[in-house]
């Protein structure tokens, strides 16, 4: 019994540890900004490798996520004679909760891991001591670019992921199951409020600020060696995951609350 409190005790130290780590990180990011030091070379490259490269991805996430999620609640709709409904569910699915965290689990796969690989490597080749030799701060050089690189490039992807996600759905409820038109996309864009689609871009900013800050925080608290290299990047990719749930269920409460003057219809 000792043992299992003396691991929850040492659990539980190692997560606030690892908190009070990333809030630290977060001032650092700050000071910088703060400081007018943005390098917007960076910033665009990495807008390009953050966001131009990953919409591929990004569109087949959504368009065969809302395509599924299409199939089945039609479905079950259908036997009891609401198949026109599966269009204003499965939007507002995609607009508040597919969309949003599951794109933010594909760009911490893609994106997130590369991040924590690369910070790591230079870590571990001391290329990150390099810098601050030659007076360069490395929150100012890896991390500060990437972390506005991904806020800007987030609500975009999840935009985009949200769209062909509906498209999906609408070729193949329409199309294939045979579900008038003008039901469905009427119903559609008369469930669909302002509120939902700004609840997934809101969402889409805060997923890529946490899985910027998470990534870079392990690629520059990295171990030695190639081990530690992988270690930091599957870490990156778990941590990340993890707090877009935990996150998640937070903000959908509080954009619950905070966004019914926003619900208005398009």
């Amino acid at each position: 019994m000792i043992a299992v409190i003396r691991g929850v005790g040492r659990r539980a130290v190692a997560v606030a540890r690892y908190q009070g780590q990333l809030v630290q990180l977060t001032g650092e990011v700050l000071r910088s900004v703060a400081g007018g030091k943005f390098r917007w070379r960076l910033f665009l490259d990495q807008i390009a490798s953050i966001g131009f490269r990953s919409q591929f991805v990004v569109m087949i996430t959504g368009g065969f996520t809302g395509a599924v999620f299409a199939a089945q609640s039609f479905f079950k709709f259908n036997e009891i004679g609401l198949a026109s409904a599966t269009g204003p569910v499965v939007a507002v699915a995609m607009c508040r909760e597919l969309g949003p965290v599951l794109t933010g689990f594909m760009i911490a796969g893609r994106v997130g891991a590369a991040m924590a690989a690369e910070i790591a490597s230079m870590r571990v080749t001391e290329q990150v001591d390099a810098l601050r030799s030659l007076g360069v701060a490395p929150v100012d050089y890896l991390v500060v670019p990437r972390i506005f690189a991904t806020v800007v490039s987030m609500p975009v992807l999840v935009a985009e992921s949200i769209l062909v996600g509906i498209l999906a759905a609408d070729i193949l409820v329409v199309r294939i199951f045979d579900v008038p038109a003008v039901w469905f996309r009427t119903q559609m864009m008369e469930a669909v409020t302002r509120g939902d689609v700004l609840t997934g871009l809101i969402k889409a900013a805060v997923f890529g600020y946490l899985i910027v800050m998470i990534s870079c925080h392990h690629g520059l608290r990295t171990g030695t060696g190639a081990a530690g290299v992988g270690t930091a990047t599957t870490r990156a990719v778990v941590d990340s995951c993890i707090a877009i749930l935990i996150v998640n269920f937070f903000l959908t409460l509080i954009l619950n609350e905070w966004l019914p003057a926003f619900s208005i219809q398009f």
